[in-house]
C-alpha cells in the first residue's frame, strides 16, 4: 500500500500536487513491485526510475519544489516501487545533479537512490577527449551529488569510448563508480553502440524504445542479453508524440489484463515487458505523474499476446505531427 510517509516536509504547493486522485491510488495497491537483476552482478532493481534531465539551474522555485517532490516520490514509495534516478553532467547546467544530491543530503534519502549520471567531455566537431577534463567532470558530479560512491556513470551520447570507458573503468577498480556503461539515443549511432557492447566490459547501456520506437528490438536488446548488459530505457514515451497521438481516447479495457490503469502504465509496461530492459526512466516534473508512472511498474505485465495487441492497437493511431 502506498504511503506518502512525510513525502514533502516541503512548500505548500508541492504537498497541494501529491494530493493523489483515488484512481492513481487503487492502482498503486495492484500487485507487487516488478524488479530485474543487474545482469553483471544479480542486484535487483524496481524496473521504473526517474529521468532527471528536466531539474534545472534555471528552474523556478516552484519548479524546483515540484522536482523535490518527484524525488521523494522516488525514494520513498514503501514498496520500494522505484529507485534508480538517472541524471547528466551536463543537464540543466549541473542543476540536475547539484539540486537532487542537495536534496537528498538534506531529508536524508540518498542511500535510498541507486544513483546513475553520465560523462562526456567531447563537444561537437570533435572526436576525442581530454583525460584531465573527464576526470575534472567525474569528480565534479561526485561533489555536485555528494556521494562517496556513485552507482553508474556511463559515457554519454557514445563520446570516445576509448578514452572515457577508460577512465571509467579506473574508477570502477578503484570502488568509486559500481557500473559503467554507454548511451545514445541516435539511430545513427547504433553499429557503434553495438561494437562498444561486444568490445568493453560495460555493465550498462541507455537507449530509446518506446512502444512507437522499436527499432533497437531487433539487434540491441538481443545483443544486450547475449553479451550480459543491463539496459535503461529514456523516453518511454516517445518524447510527446504518444501523448499528441493518444489524444483523448480511452484506456482498452483489456489494459486491465496486466494492471495498467493509466495511459502512462500502459506505455511503461510495453516497455519493461521485453526481458531485456533494466529501468525505464520516464522523466517527470510533476509529483502526480511520478506516482504514475510508479504504477508501471507494479502488477502483471503484458504478455506476448498482449504486447502483440498493443502494438496493433499503435499501428492503428493517427501520425503525430
Amino acid at each position: 500500500m502506498i504511503t506518502r510517509r512525510d513525502w514533502l516536509r516541503l512548500s505548500a504547493s508541492a504537498t497541494a500536487a501529491l494530493s493523489l486522485s483515488p484512481r492513481l491510488l487503487a492502482a498503486l495497491q495492484d500487485g507487487s513491485v516488478v524488479t530485474r537483476p543487474i545482469p553483471s552482478s544479480g542486484e535487483p532493481l524496481p524496473v521504473i526510475g526517474l529521468g532527471g534531465r528536466w531539474i534545472s539551474s534555471r528552474s523556478t522555485e516552484e519548479e524546483l519544489a515540484d522536482h523535490r517532490a518527484v524525488m521523494h516520490a522516488l525514494a520513498e514509495d514503501a514498496e520500494g516501487a522505484g529507485r534508480l534516478f538517472d541524471s547528466a553532467a551536463g543537464y540543466g547546467g549541473g542543476g540536475s545533479e547539484e539540486y537532487a544530491g542537495a536534496w537528498a543530503a538534506e531529508d536524508g534519502f540518498g542511500d535510498d537512490i541507486f544513483w546513475a549520471t553520465k560523462v562526456n567531455v567531447v563537444g561537437r566537431g570533435q572526436s576525442s577527449a581530454d583525460p584531465a577534463a573527464v576526470r575534472e567532470q567525474i569528480e565534479r558530479s561526485f561533489s555536485r551529488m555528494r556521494r562517496d560512491v556513485i552507482d553508474l556513470d556511463q559515457v554519454h551520447n557514445m563520446g570516445d569510448p576509448p578514452t572515457q570507458i577508460g577512465i571509467l573503468q579506473e574508477y570502477k577498480d578503484e570502488g568509486r563508480i559500481r557500473y559503467i556503461g554507454i548511451t545514445t539515443t541516435s539511430e545513427g549511432q547504433y553499429e557503434n553502440l553495438e561494437r562498444v557492447m561486444r568490445e568493453y566490459p560495460i555493465d550498462f547501456i541507455g537507449i530509446d524504445y518506446a512502444i512507437d520506437n522499436r527499432q533497437v528490438e531487433e539487434r540491441i536488446l538481443p545483443l544486450a542479453q547475449d553479451e550480459g548488459i543491463g539496459v535503461l530505457v529514456y523516453l518511454p514515451f516517445g518524447r510527446s508524440r504518444m501523448w499528441q497521438r493518444i489524444g483523448d481516447r480511452e484506456l482498452p479495457e483489456w489494459a486491465g489484463e496486466f494492471d495498467a490503469h493509466t495511459w502512462a502504465q500502459f506505455m511503461l509496461k510495453f516497455v519493461v515487458a521485453h526481458p531485456a530492459i533494466s529501468v525505464a526512466c520516464p522523466g517527470t516534473g510533476d509529483p502526480e505523474h511520478m506516482v504514475d508512472n510508479l504504477g508501471g511498474g507494479r502488477g502483471r505485465l503484458p504478455t506476448p499476446e498482449h504486447v502483440r495487441r498493443m502494438i496493433e492497437w499503435e499501428a492503428q493511431l493517427p501520425s503525430s505531427g
